[in-house]
């Protein structure tokens, strides 16, 4: 995605990427499929955050006048205007620093869970198969979904005062990442087995510090990394409104607040965390972050034209994304259906 973005000084977005490469209409298909897969993942994120919040005080409620509304659906609002405050930034610099309290609040909760497995009444007791043939499709869509953030990379890469470390960057994130999802894997098989829940917090006992620890430090998680990726959306919908509109603080604001709004409302709508983030791992995440840019890749700098080790391993990574959305999705769909 960098190659491609420093072939065309004008290139700026993932969208103008894909414009660059296919024309108009595989702008509109990149922009389409970017801010739906961004979308799905800011609902993650408030769904998380209302699932944690219901876990510490399952018997809250919100009564208004004659109208109840149940705890976890009471915490995802409740989350929603925690986080709008942060929907009046439009600056990636600023956020980057917000965000990075996200990152620290996954490494503590790693160190938590393991300090939960290690008490006493606890322990790395955990019971069930080691591998499971049918969990495989979704457990790979989970996975493609931790590694979603591409469409939010050229944003990243446009706001770096030093762009020649992005690789670095980059580099040093993804191995952060791998660190921190394996690492709760197989804590959370260790100590729950196949009882383990989407939500490794969902399991742990409440009474404990370290819990209470955990449940807290991932409560900061959404609240850090909302704006940062619902600010794609935004932009991308002010970027087809009338010019006078388009360079207005307050259009943008309300912008922001209004997918919020509609993050909220999808956010009570969806039965669990698994089946969004399987859904979108599988249905988006393999599109935006492995195939399209392969395929962009290709079209650019026309490596097609000649056979070799890059175009081989590029038609394999595109190969795989595509057979693991296939089967993902259907899996996802069917779960979520069974599960309703």
């Amino acid at each position: 995605m960098r190659r491609c973005m420093d072939r065309n000084p004008n290139v700026t977005s993932y969208s103008d990427i894909a414009s660059h490469a296919f024309g108009r209409k595989g702008k509109l298909v990149a922009s389409f499929l970017t801010s739906l897969e961004l979308y799905f993942v800011s609902t993650g994120l408030l769904i998380m955050e209302g699932d944690n919040l219901h876990k510490l005080s399952p018997n809250f409620a919100l009564k208004l006048g004659s109208l109840s509304i149940d705890g976890r659906h009471s915490f995802v609002i409740l989350s929603g205007i925690l986080i709008s405050p942060t929907m009046w930034l439009s600056n990636l610099g600023v956020m980057s620093y917000v965000s990075a309290c996200g990152v620290l609040s996954s490494l503590v909760v790693v160190v938590c869970v393991f300090c939960v497995g290690v008490t006493k009444g606890v322990g790395f007791h955990g019971k069930g198969s080691l591998i499971n043939l049918q969990g495989v499709p979704t457990a790979l869509s989970l996975y493609a979904f931790c590694y979603g953030a591409h469409a939010m990379f050229p944003s990243i890469y446009n706001s770096m005062r030093k762009k020649n470390q992005f690789s670095k960057v980059m580099f040093i994130s993804f191995v952060i990442c791998t660190v921190t999802n394996i690492s709760m894997a197989v804590l959370g098989y260790l100590i729950y087995g196949q009882n383990v829940q989407s939500q490794v917090t969902l399991n742990l006992p409440t009474q404990k510090l370290s819990s209470k620890i955990a449940i807290y430090t991932i409560l900061a998680g959404p609240i850090a990394k909302y704006a940062l990726t619902i600010t794609p959306i935004a932009t991308a919908i002010e970027s087809v409104l009338p010019d006078r509109y388009q360079d207005s603080k307050s259009t943008g604001i309300l912008v922001r607040m209004s997918l919020l709004i509609s993050t909220v409302v999808m956010a009570m709508v969806f039965p669990s965390f698994q089946s969004l983030s399987s859904l979108s791992g599988a249905a988006l995440v393999v599109i935006v972050s492995f195939f399209l840019p392969c395929a962009c890749y290709l079209k650019i700098f026309k490596v097609y034209q000649k056979w070799g080790t890059e175009l081989a391993g590029i038609l394999t990574v595109m190969l795989m994304s595509v057979v693991v959305g296939a089967v993902g999705t259907y899996s996802s769909i069917a779960q979520t259906v069974k599960h309703n």
